[in-house]
């Protein structure tokens, strides 16, 4: 297993309702609350190129960070994670707060980026539970973000903007967690919608919604290998493609990010660059045109054409960006000759993590049967499989039912 700084611990045995959410929070702070949730993510394409202010296709999915709180009279946070059973108190007038290191950095890191954004934020008693499975490469650190940035900011009758809210939420994990992520993951946990998968341009923020056809079931597969995005390798990828750019902008000097480098400039100007740089960019640019070119496949309803794309990016992270591993290398290989599959890769940060599988709704419960055994098989690790559906982004959750 591989460390990993993350949400929850290995198992989530919590109720995922809000009707329980709201009772565990009249037991732990004795009074009423408001229940929030917001999803996590799953990348169907466009690994790596948000930070690059590139092109992304996630979805959100059904599976979620919940949040209960209520309003405090001072400026302080009072944090209880069902996951951990542990509670963390600060005060966000305490001009020296610093990172702990663990779960509730998250928490305690928006609080002051939305203060940092212009927003006064009250205080408030606060109670998490985690539904995205740890180390998952599903985004549980944008969830728990983005689900207490809403409810802070709904609960001050604040006026949100969604994408301000990821944009705050984005620097919460850069500035205070220390893991330098691009938008890609709060932004669709703020903006997803049901059915929909959601093209984003990383530099303007433009935003285009596409259906996901209802024959088709977003089929993730975990492979149960941890993975670490504060530092580590995935901050080493974000320096390595910094030193491309500046590496090519002495013959391309517009160029602002590796957005800007076509396949055939990177090609005719490779010389300049150490080969394992030159890799490292041409996954990024690579991946960039395969982005574009599976939103039109998406769009035309061409599933092979996606599927053929789905699994060129997984080579491309494999061999030029190494960020996969072993485990997800045979879980794409397994699901790959399962009948009723439409494509395969590992999605999220890499060193780990899941696997997204786009499988016909009608071949689903047979391909995840199929997978696991076969998986466990080779790795003797059972994996957890989830059959999901694109979901809506952030909001208020009364009675088990969604409000606004």
């Amino acid at each position: 297993m591989r460390a990993s700084r993350n949400l929850q611990p290995e198992q989530n045995s919590e109720p995922t309702n809000a009707a329980a959410i709201e009772r565990a929070f009249q037991r732990t702070f004795g009074a009423p609350s408001r229940v929030y949730r917001a999803p996590g993510r799953v990348n169907l394409i466009g690994e790596h190129t948000d930070y690059n202010l590139g092109f992304v296709l996630p979805a959100a999915i059904d599976l979620y960070c919940w949040v209960a709180l209520s309003p405090r009279p001072d400026r302080q946070l009072h944090v209880y994670s069902t996951n951990f059973e542990t509670t963390v108190s600060v005060d966000l007038d305490d001009s020296h707060l610093t990172s702990r290191g663990d779960w509730s950095d998250y928490v305690v890191g928006t609080g002051l980026a939305l203060e940092h954004h212009g927003y006064k934020i009250q205080g408030a008693n606060i109670l998490v539970s985690g539904q995205v499975p740890m180390g998952s490469g599903l985004s549980s650190s944008a969830a728990i973000e983005v689900s207490t940035g809403y409810a802070l900011l709904d609960i001050n009758n604040a006026s949100i903007d969604r994408t301000q809210l990821a944009l705050a939420c984005r620097h919460a994990e850069n500035e205070f967690v220390g893991a330098r992520v691009g938008i890609m993951d709060q932004f669709i946990s703020s903006n997803g919608r049901a059915g929909h998968a959601l093209m984003l341009d990383c530099r303007s923020l433009d935003a285009k919604l596409l259906p996901i056809p209802e024959s088709v079931k977003l089929v993730v597969c975990n492979t149960g290998v941890k993975h670490q995005h504060a530092g580590g390798e995935y901050n080493v990828r974000r320096t390595q493609c910094d030193e491309g750019v500046r590496l090519l902008s002495s013959a391309l000097p517009a160029i602002q990010s590796l957005r800007d480098v076509q396949p055939s400039q990177l090609e005719q100007h490779k010389h300049l660059l150490p080969e394992l740089i030159y890799r490292r960019c041409r996954h990024v640019v690579t991946e960039n045109e395969r982005v574009q070119r599976a939103a039109e496949a998406l769009l035309l309803g061409d599933l092979p054409a996606l599927g053929a794309l789905m699994a060129e990016s997984h080579r491309s992270m494999r061999d030029d960006y190494e960020i996969s591993c072993a485990e997800l290398d045979t879980m794409v290989e397994i699901a790959g000759v399962q009948s009723g599959v439409i494509g395969s890769r590992m999605t999220g940060g890499g060193f780990g993590g899941c696997t997204i599988n786009l499988v016909r709704a009608d071949a689903a419960v047979a391909f995840r049967h199929a997978v696991a055994i076969e998986y466990q098989t080779r790795t003797n690790i059972y994996p957890d499989i989830y059959v999901l559906s694109a979901s809506e982004g952030v909001h208020e959750v009364a009675a088990g039912k969604l409000v606004g």
